[in-house]
């Protein structure tokens, strides 16, 4: 027996904060590698004489995905520390939040390496096919955004509207 007799749910709750931190951990390295594999392939590639990486819509492309990915790193970092210092309990809107955008991040980060790789990038030659039905299983795995949106919703009013 692991705690006791009759505290398996308790055991069970206590894991899915940490979870989900290495569930976003996992997300945000796809999306690192997606961003790796979208800026190679747009040095490389030469479709109408210049290279991808001369368009300002590709830059500007990759720019989004590095900073949404830095974000989603930042928060991710901010909410295992609150879970270390204060608890699951405490950090429960982070987690939310993180749960939340972490893989809707990684979705789009996938989809821009997918849509700058062209058909390479849905192909077996890289691993964003890969990644992608892999980040969009992660956006259910842990619940719906729905559920997270509802109850971090609930929270927040009920934090506001008691000031």
């Amino acid at each position: 027996l692991i705690l006791g007799e009759g505290r398996g749910f308790e055991i069970a709750q206590g894991r899915l904060g940490p979870g989900r931190i290495h569930h976003c951990m996992r997300l945000i390295g796809m999306a690192q590698r997606s961003l790796e594999l979208m800026s190679q392939r747009a040095s490389e590639r030469s479709p109408f004489g210049r290279t991808l990486d001369t368009y300002s819509s590709i830059r500007q492309e990759i720019a989004h995905s590095r900073c949404e990915i830095e974000q989603t790193r930042l928060l991710v970092l901010s909410a295992a520390d609150k879970m270390d210092k204060v608890g699951n309990k405490e950090a429960k809107d982070l987690i939310a939040m993180i749960k939340i955008i972490a893989p809707n991040m990684a979705l789009k980060v996938i989809d821009r390496a997918i849509q700058i790789m062209g058909g390479k990038g849905v192909c077996g030659d890289t691993p964003l096919a890969h990644f992608y039905a892999s980040a969009r299983t992660l956006r259910l795995a842990d619940g719906p955004d729905e559920v997270h949106l509802s109850q971090l919703g609930k929270n927040t009013i009920k934090k506001y509207a008691q000031i």
